[in-house]
C-alpha cells in the first residue's frame, strides 16, 4: 500500500467516525432524548458536521487523494481500493463546492426543524412549521447552487441520494408508472368490495405484536446481537457500524399492520447493512450503493415476501396462536387478502403497493415546485391537497394527514422521495433474478424459510456497498439496466387475480 493511499484511509475512516457519532447523536434524538435537549443537541451536531467537513474537505485531503490515484493508476476496477479512489474523489469533489457555515447551517436548523415538526404535526398546526420550511427550501436551493447542476436544480439535490440519476430520467419512469399503473388503480376501485380489511383494525396487543414482529425478523435473518429495534415517531433504520444497527418503528393498537411491516421495512435496510463486506467497514465504502438499492431491500422483504401468500401460509398459524380469539375466526385467505387491500389512502407509508408510488410522484412535482419557486410555501397546504385529490381522489381532512405526515423536508432532504418509486421497481427486478438463479427460494418462503433469499442478495447487492455506482451495481445483479416493466407485470398479476382486474 502506498504512504498516500495509507494517509487517505486513516484520514477517511475519521471523516467516517464523525459521521457516525452524528448519526448516534440523531437516533437518539429521534427516541430517547427529552424534548428540552435539542438546542445543545443542534449545537453538538452542527459541530460534529462542521468538523467531519472540515477535515474532508481540507486541502490535505485533495493532496493525499491526487497523490494515491497516482499511484494506484491501473488498478484493476474492481479493486477495493480503486473503488475507494472513485467514490472519494466524487465525494470530495462535491463536499469541496460546498461552503463549511451552509454545512453547520443545515446541521443546526434540520435539528431544530426536525421537533418543531414533531410539536405541529402532534398539533396540526401547519403554520407552526412554515417558516422552518422556509429555511430549510432556502438551504436545499444554496445546497443545488453550490454542487452545481447541468439543467434543473432538483439533479444536484437527487445525485445526492441516487448518483446519476436525472430529472428529465425521473420524468420517463414516473410517466411509464402512471401508463402502467393507473388503469390498474381505476379497475381495483370498480371492483373495490373484493377484499374485506377490517380484521386487521381489530384489538392487537402492542406487546404481542412487538414479539410477533421480532421473532419474524430474526428468521428473515435480522442479527439482533449486532442490532435493535425501539419506537420513534416515524420509522426509520440507521446504523454506526455493520456491527450496531437500529431499526425503529410505530404501533397502532387498532392496526396491526403499521408496526408490522413497517418493522420488516425496515428489517430490509438493516440487513443490506448488516451485510456488507466486513473488509469494507470504517471506510466510505460501507454504506449502501444508493437510496433506491437500499429501499429496493425494504420493499422488497416488506411487499414481495411479507405480504406473499406463501409467507402467510407460513406464519399464520403462529399469528393466530399469538392474538387468539382476535383472529380466531378468519381464514389465512381472507387475511392474506386483507394484508393487500388496495385503495387510495391519505398516509403514504400505509398506502399499498399499487398507490403508493402516486404519493412519491406528488411530493416530487411539490419539492421541484418549491425549489424553482413556482409554489410558495404558504400555499403549499392547498398544493398538496389539490395534487392528492388529483392522483388518488382524496382530500386531507386536515395539515397532519396532509402536508405534515412526512419528516424528510424537516431534516433537510429534497430529493430523496424519489428513490421510493425507484427502489419498488428495482425491488422486483431484484427478486425475479435471485428465483431465476434459486427457484427453491419460493417454496423455502413458505416454510419460513429465508437463507438462499438473503445469500443472493448478499452476495449480488450487499456485499459490494457502495463499490459501485448504481447503475453499475444494477447490472451486475440482474443482467440490465433499471426497467420498470417487471414491477408492473407484478402489480398487474398480483392484484389483477385479487381484485379480478
Amino acid at each position: 500500500m502506498s504512504d498516500a493511499l495509507q494517509a487517505l484511509k486513516a484520514r477517511l475512516a475519521d471523516v467516517h467516525h464523525l459521521s457516525m457519532a452524528g448519526a448516534v447523536l440523531d437516533w437518539d434524538q429521534q427516541t430517547y432524548m427529552p424534548a428540552g435537549g435539542v438546542s445543545a443537541r443542534a449545537d453538538q451536531k452542527a459541530t460534529l458536521s462542521k468538523l467531519s467537513h472540515q477535515l474532508f474537505t481540507d486541502d490535505k485531503t485533495g493532496t493525499l487523494l491526487a497523490q494515491a490515484e497516482a499511484d494506484l493508476k491501473g488498478l484493476p476496477e474492481d479493486h477495493n481500493d480503486a473503488a475507494l479512489l472513485r467514490m472519494a474523489r466524487r465525494d470530495y469533489d462535491k463536499a469541496t463546492r460546498l461552503p463549511e457555515a451552509l454545512v453547520e447551517e443545515i446541521s443546526r436548523v434540520t435539528s431544530h426543524a426536525q421537533e418543531e415538526w414533531a410539536k405541529a404535526r402532534a398539533a396540526n398546526d401547519y403554520g407552526a412549521f412554515a417558516p422552518w420550511l422556509e429555511r430549510i427550501v432556502d438551504l436545499e436551493r444554496r445546497t443545488a447552487e453550490a454542487l452545481g447542476y447541468e439543467e434543473r436544480l432538483y439533479d444536484a439535490l437527487l445525485d445526492q441520494y441516487e448518483p446519476g440519476m436525472t430529472s428529465r430520467r425521473l420524468d420517463e419512469i414516473f410517466g411509464e408508472l402512471k401508463r402502467q399503473t393507473v388503469p390498474l388503480v381505476q379497475a381495483i376501485a370498480e371492483n373495490a368490495d373484493a377484499v374485506d380489511a377490517s380484521v386487521l383494525q381489530r384489538d392487537y396487543d402492542e406487546e404481542k405484536q412487538r414479539h410477533f414482529a421480532e421473532s419474524v425478523l430474526r428468521d428473515c435473518g435480522f442479527d439482533f446481537s449486532r442490532g435493535r429495534q425501539d419506537r420513534s415517531v416515524h420509522p426509520f433504520c440507521t446504523h454506526f457500524s455493520q456491527n450496531d444497527v437500529r431499526l425503529t418503528t410505530r404501533y397502532d393498537r387498532n392496526f396491526v399492520s403499521m408496526a408490522l411491516f413497517g418493522s420488516l421495512h425496515e428489517m430490509g435496510h438493516g440487513l443490506y447493512e448488516q451485510g456488507v463486506s466486513p473488509e469494507l467497514e470504517g471506510t466510505l465504502l460501507s454504506n449502501g450503493a444508493s437510496l433506491a438499492l437500499h429501499e429496493s431491500q425494504s420493499r422488497l422483504w416488506e411487499n414481495l415476501v411479507g405480504r406473499s401468500r406463501r409467507f402467510w401460509n407460513h406464519y399464520y398459524p403462529r399469528f393466530q396462536e399469538t392474538f387468539g380469539a382476535t383472529v380466531s375466526d378468519v381464514p389465512v385467505e381472507a387475511f392474506y387478502r386483507a394484508m393487500n387491500k388496495s385503495g387510495p389512502s391519505l398516509i403514504r407509508v400505509e398506502a399499498d403497493e399499487v398507490t403508493y408510488n402516486l404519493h412519491i410522484i406528488l411530493r416530487y412535482e411539490m419539492e421541484n415546485e418549491l425549489l424553482e419557486g413556482r409554489l410558495s410555501v404558504a400555499d403549499a397546504p392547498d398544493a398538496w391537497n389539490a395534487k392528492m385529490q388529483e392522483l388518488l381522489g382524496l382530500t386531507p381532512p386536515d395539515n397532519r394527514e396532509g402536508i405534515l405526515q412526512d419528516v424528510h423536508w424537516s431534516i433537510g432532504i429534497m430529493g430523496y422521495f424519489p428513490t421510493y418509486s425507484l427502489g419498488n421497481v428495482l425491488s422486483v427486478q431484484l427478486f425475479n433474478k435471485a428465483v431465476e438463479d434459486v427457484p427453491s427460494i419460493l417454496e423455502e418462503i413458505e416454510q419460513g424459510q429465508f437463507s438462499s433469499l438473503l445469500h443472493w442478495l448478499r452476495a449480488n447487492v450487499h456485499r459490494h456497498g457502495r463499490k459501485y455506482l448504481p447503475e453499475e451495481l444494477i447490472r451486475r445483479a440482474t443482467g440490465s439496466p433499471l426497467t420498470v416493466q417487471p414491477y408492473a407485470d407484478y402489480l398487474r398479476s398480483k392484484f389483477g387475480e385479487l381484485y379480478g382486474a
